[in-house]
This record gives structure tokens, sequence and C-alpha cells, in this order.
């Protein structure tokens, strides 16, 4: 028994490095996309929130707000299929970058518990693109895929 246990410690997590890559990236893609769809249903969200980043002096609120939006949804989708995943992470840090200048760095460090909208959500996701865009640029992603799909 004791045996037994050492050996399922040793083991942990039991996932391949292949099908860890492949769910942190169908992860990042999720909050991405889910965040993106969520606005469809807020009435006049894009309004609303393109008049918000007007009084913030971000220039051309209505168009940033719409191409956030698509490259969240479609970049997302490309990082379910493995594609262009670089480039989508670059997108999607750039998206957090500017979430954390325009609206989360003046609300403090914490998300939730001790703080409302702060700035430690968006630095994990920061943290996530580059990663994923590292392990692209290496090859790494490419070759895991060709495993897990052979």
């Amino acid at each position: 028994m004791k045996q037994r246990m050492k050996q399922l410690c040793q083991n942990f997590p039991y996932l391949r490095v292949e099908h860890s890559y492949m769910i942190f990236r169908v992860t990042l893609a999720v909050l991405f996309m889910a965040h993106a769809i969520r606005r469809f249903f807020e009435a006049n969200y894009f309004y609303e929130f393109a008049n918000f980043l007007d009084q913030r002096h971000v220039p051309f609120g209505f168009a940033v707000v719409c191409t956030a939006t698509l490259i969240e949804i479609v970049g997302g989708s490309l990082l379910i299929f493995n594609q262009f995943v670089k480039w989508v992470a670059l997108g999607f840090f750039c998206i957090s970058v500017g979430g954390i200048i325009i609206i989360h760095a003046q609300l403090g460090w914490f998300v939730g518990e001790w703080g409302t909208g702060g700035v430690e959500y968006s630095v994990a996701l920061c943290a996530m693109c580059l990663l994923l865009a590292v392990l692209d640029r290496d090859q790494l992603g490419k070759n895991e895929l060709k495993r897990v799909s052979a």
C-alpha cells in the first residue's frame, strides 16, 4: 500500500506533455471566447464600453471594442485548432495589457475576495499568453499535437 501511494504521488499529474499543452491552449481559448461572447448578451454593451473608452481618451472606442471581440472569438477558435498560436497569443496579450492599463490597474491587485476588478487575473492571462507564444515559437506545440493526433 505504501509503495502504491508513493507511485501515485510520483506519477502525478498523470498526463503527458502533449495533453497538458492541449488543455492549456484550449483553456486559454475558452477563457477569451467566453469573455467576448458574453458581450452579445448584455444590452448596449458595445456602445456603453465604447463610451467608457472614449471618456478615458482611447481613440476609436467602438472600433477597439469590436476589434477586441473579433480577436477573442476568431483567435480562440484558431487556438483550439492549434493555428497561428504565437500571433493569437500576442493579440490576447495586447488585449490583456490594454485592460490592465485602461481598467484594472486603478482597482488594485486583487480581482475578488480582497478587491474588485484588480489586475491579478489579467497578469495571469499575460503569463499564459507568453508561455503559449514561446511554446509555439519553439515548435513544441506543433510537435506535441502531432503526437496526440497520431
